[in-house]
C-alpha cells in the first residue's frame, strides 16, 4: 500500500479548470477573509458551535465577558457529557451553571446522560455542508457528514457564538483515496489506525484530510465518524468526507432527510498531498500504551495478559460498534480475569441496544453498562490497575490520562477488544473460533430529541440569572506583553507533550476547572510535580519544549493555569494547532528555534531575555532570544499573523476585548 507522496501536486483550481475539492469547497463558501493560499490566515463564518462541560464553563464566562445578548450562530449546543462523577457538589454546580448560560443566551442544553458530543450532535445537527466550531479537539469528527467541523479553543467558540469569524492557517488538502471493502474483522478503526502507523501524531499538522475513492461505499456515516474523530490524533486541522448516499441514508435513519444536501468532489479535483488505501488489504491493529501513534498489527503483540477491556467513547460511538460487540460475546462469558465495561456514546443509542436485545446479550456475557459519556476516555471513572493492560476503543491512550499514572492502555477496534474480552489476552479476531458478527440494525434510529432542552425566546432569556456557586470563578486578569522580556526557564519537557501532562484531566483537577487558581496546582505536575511552587516563585517565566508541543485536547486550561502562574513564553520546536492559538489567545508568546540543535543547548533554570519583545514582533521578522547564563543567543521565528502579533501583545483575547469595551469599539461583543 503506498504511503502519502509528500508531493504537493497543487489543485485542480490552481490549474485553471476551477475543478474544487470538497474542503475546498466548504472553504469557499464560508470564507469571510484571506485567500485559500497555503500558510496564509484565512477566516471563516461559523453556522455551529459546540461546547462540552469540561470547556464549557470557561466559554460561558468568556460570553459574559464579551456582554454578550444572544449567541449569533444558527446553532450552538452546550453538552453535559465529561464531568459525570458527582463525588461532591462542585460538578452539579457547574451542570446548572451551564444550564443557566444556555437559557441566558440562547443555546440547546444536552444535560447529563444524553450522550458524548460528538456523535450526539452529528445525530441531532449535523447538516452537509455547515461549518462547526468546537470547544473539543474531537469536533473533527462531523466532517463526517461533509461539514467542515474544526476543534477550537475555548474563547475561539465564544467569540464565533458572538458573530465572529474563526481563525486559521490554510492548509493543504491531503486526498486519501479509498479502494476495496474491509475484510471479515476488520473495521472503520483500523483505517485510522492504519493513518497513524503509516504518518504518527505528527503526520496530519497543518493539513486537511479528504477521504474518497469507490471504497467510500463500504463505510457508513458513523463508520466515517470514527475516522474523522480520530484525524485529531494525526495533528489534522480537520477531516472531511462528502455527503452521499451513505450520509442520505445517515439522516433518514435520524428521521433528518430533509437535512441531507449532496457535497461532492467535483470531477479532476486533486489535492496538494496524495494518498490511497486498499480497504481489503487491511489487519486489525492496535496502538501500544503511550501514544495513538505507536501503531502494530494485533498478531505482533498477541499473547498480552488482559485486565480490562472498555468499548465506547466518540472513537467508536455508534451502535455498529457496540453491537458488533454484544454479536461476539452473545452465548458466551467475559474471561473471569477482565473487566468489560461498556459506555453508550448516546441515550438513544442505549435505546437502539436495548430493544434489539444487545443490552441483555452485554450484560448476560458479564459486561457493565455504564451511563452514556465520555468517563473513562477523560480519566473520570473507570481507571484501570497498576501496569496491567487495558484494551479500549478510544481515541487517546497519553500516559496517565486514564486516572492511573502507571498506566498500560491501548487502542484498538470493537471486534479485537471483544476478542480480548473473551479470552484474556490480546487476541487477533479473526483467530476467535466464531463467524464474524452478522448485524441487522433497525433502519430508524431511536429518538431522544425531545430531552434536549432548546433555546428560550429571546424576550425570556433576557430575564434568566446565571447560577454561579462559590465554585464558578472569574476569567484571570491578565498583563500586557512587557517592552523587554527577561524569564527565567520553568521547566522543560521533551517531544509530543500533550495538554494532559501540562494540565491533567481525571478526577482529580477536572473538578476545578471553573476555578483557575486552584486548577493551577495541577500545571505540569504529570512532569515536575515541583513545576507550581517554582513558577510562583519565579513570577514571570518561560517553558521550553519539544517538536508537537501541546498535542492532544483543545482544553484552554492548558494555556490558562499556567498563564495563572506567570507563563508569558513558550520556546518549542513546534507546536500542535490548537494549543499554539490557546497560548496567544491567553498572552503567552510562542516561538519555535529557528535551529532545533538550539534546544539541547537551553536548560531549567537559564535566564531569557528579548529586549523590546514588543518591536521585535511588530517588525514580522525573526525573534532573537539570549540566554545570559549561557551568553548565546538564538534565533526563533513566532509564524504570528498581525492579528496575533495584537493578541500577545494585549495580554490576551480578553484584554484586548476589555480594552475595546472601554473605548466603545464594535469588538465589544455588544453586537449581540
Amino acid at each position: 500500500m503506498p504511503h502519502a507522496t509528500g508531493e504537493r501536486n497543487g489543485t485542480s483550481e490552481r490549474n485553471g479548470t476551477g475543478a474544487l475539492n470538497v474542503a475546498r469547497k466548504l472553504i469557499a463558501s464560508h470564507l469571510v477573509d484571506g485567500e485559500m493560499a497555503p500558510g496564509g490566515e484565512i477566516a471563516l463564518r461559523v453556522d455551529q458551535t459546540l461546547t462540552q462541560d469540561a470547556t464549557g464553563t470557561m466559554v460561558m464566562l468568556e460570553l459574559e465577558a464579551l456582554g454578550l445578548d444572544r449567541v449569533r450562530t444558527d446553532v450552538s449546543v452546550q453538552y453535559v457529557d465529561h464531568n459525570l462523577l458527582q463525588a461532591d457538589e462542585r460538578n452539579m454546580a457547574d451542570h446548572l451553571f451551564l444550564r443557566s448560560a444556555c437559557r441566558r443566551y440562547g443555546l440547546w442544553y444536552s444535560g447529563p446522560g444524553n450522550g458524548v458530543s460528538h456523535p450526539t450532535h452529528m445525530q441531532r445537527f449535523g447538516v452537509p455542508g455547515a461549518t462547526l466550531a468546537g470547544s473539543d479537539s474531537h469536533t473533527c469528527a462531523a466532517g463526517a457528514l461533509g461539514m467542515l467541523a474544526i476543534g477550537a479553543g475555548g474563547l475561539e467558540t465564544a467569540m464565533a457564538m458572538a458573530g465572529e469569524p474563526l481563525h486559521l492557517t490554510m492548509p493543504d488538502v491531503w486526498g486519501v483515496r479509498l479502494t476495496g471493502a474491509p475484510p471479515p474483522w476488520v473495521s472503520a478503526k483500523d483505517v485510522i489506525l492504519e493513518m497513524l502507523r503509516r504518518h504518527g501524531v505528527r503526520g496530519g499538522v497543518n493539513r486537511i484530510i479528504e477521504y474518497h475513492g469507490p471504497g467510500l461505499a463500504s463505510l457508513t456515516a458513523m463508520d466515517r465518524h470514527v475516522i474523522a474523530n480520530m484525524g485529531a490524533e494525526l495533528g489534522a486541522t480537520a477531516t472531511v468526507f462528502p455527503a452521499d448516499g451513505r450520509v442520505r441514508e445517515f439522516l433518514r435513519a435520524e428521521g433528518r432527510a430533509d437535512d441531507f444536501a449532496e457535497l461532492l468532489a467535483d470531477p479532476g479535483a486533486a489535492y496538494e498531498v496524495e494518498e490511497e488505501i486498499d480497504l481489503s488489504a487491511l489487519e486489525p491493529l492496535i496502538a501500544r500504551p503511550g501514544s495513538p501513534g505507536d501503531v502494530v498489527p494485533v498478531r505482533d503483540v498477541a499473547g498480552e495478559e488482559v485486565h480490562q477491556v472498555v468499548i465506547g467513547s466518540s472513537a467508536n460511538p455508534g451502535l455498529r460498534d457496540l453491537a458488533s460487540v454484544a454479536a461476539i460475546v452473545r452465548g458466551r462469558r467475559v474471561h473471569p480475569g477482565v473487566s468489560l465495561d461498556v459506555n453508550p456514546a448516546s441515550r438513544s443509542i442505549l435505546l437502539d441496544l436495548t430493544r434489539m436485545g444487545a443490552a441483555t446479550d452485554l450484560l448476560q456475557a458479564g459486561a457493565r453498562i455504564h451511563q452514556a459519556g465520555c468517563l473513562g476516555c477523560i480519566g473520570m471513572g473507570q481507571a484501570p490497575a497498576i501496569g496491567r493492560n487495558s484494551l479500549r476503543t478510544f481515541p487517546r491512550n497519553f500516559r496517565g490520562r486514564s486516572g492511573t499514572e502507571d498506566d498500560r492502555v491501548w487502542l484498538c477496534s470493537p471486534e479485537t477488544a471483544a476478542a480480548a474480552a473473551l479470552t484474556g489476552v490480546i487476541t487477533d479476531p479473526r483467530d476467535l473460533p466464531v463467524d464474524p458478527p452478522a448485524l441487522r440494525l433497525p433502519g430508524a434510529a431511536a429518538s431522544a430529541a425531545d430531552l434536549l432542552e432548546p433555546p428560550l425566546p429571546p424576550d425570556e432569556a433576557r430575564r434568566v440569572e446565571l447560577e454561579k456557586a462559590p465554585s464558578i470563578g472569574a476569567l484571570p486578569e491578565l498583563d500586557p506583553l512587557p517592552d523587554d522580556l527577561d524569564v527565567p526557564v520553568a521547566i522543560k519537557v521533551g517531544d509530543d507533550v500533550s495538554t494532559d501532562e501540562i494540565l491533567q484531566a481525571g478526577a482529580r483537577a477536572l473538578p476545578f476547572r471553573s476555578d483557575i487558581a486552584r486548577l493551577a496546582d495541577f500545571a505540569f505536575v504529570r512532569i515536575d510535580e515541583d513545576y507550581p511552587e517554582r513558577a510562583r516563585a519565579a513570577g514571570p517565566h518561560a517553558v521550553v519544549g519539544g517538536r508537537n508541543y501541546g498535542q492532544g485536547s483543545s482544553r484552554e486550561h492548558a494555556a490558562i493555569a499556567p498563564r495563572h502562574l506567570g507563563l508569558r513564553l513558550v520556546l518549542a520546536c513546534g507546536y500542535a494547532r490548537i494549543h499554539r492559538q490557546n497560548l496567544v489567545n491567553f498572552g503567552i508568546l510562542p516561538l519555535e528555534f529557528a535551529d532545533e540543535a538550539d534546544y539541547d543547548r537551553v536548560e531549567r533554570g537559564d535566564a531569557l531575555k528579548i529586549p523590546d519583545v514588543r518591536g521585535a514582533l511588530a517588525s514580522g521578522g525573526d525573534v532573537e532570544v539570549r540566554n545570559a547564563t549561557k551568553g548565546e543567543t538564538y534565533r526563533t521565528r513566532h509564524r504570528l499573523s498581525p492579528r496575533q502579533r495584537e493578541l500577545v501583545a494585549a495580554g490576551g483575547q480578553i484584554p484586548l476585548l476589555r480594552g475595546d469595551r472601554r473605548s466603545g469599539s464594535p469588538a465589544s461583543g455588544a453586537r449581540g
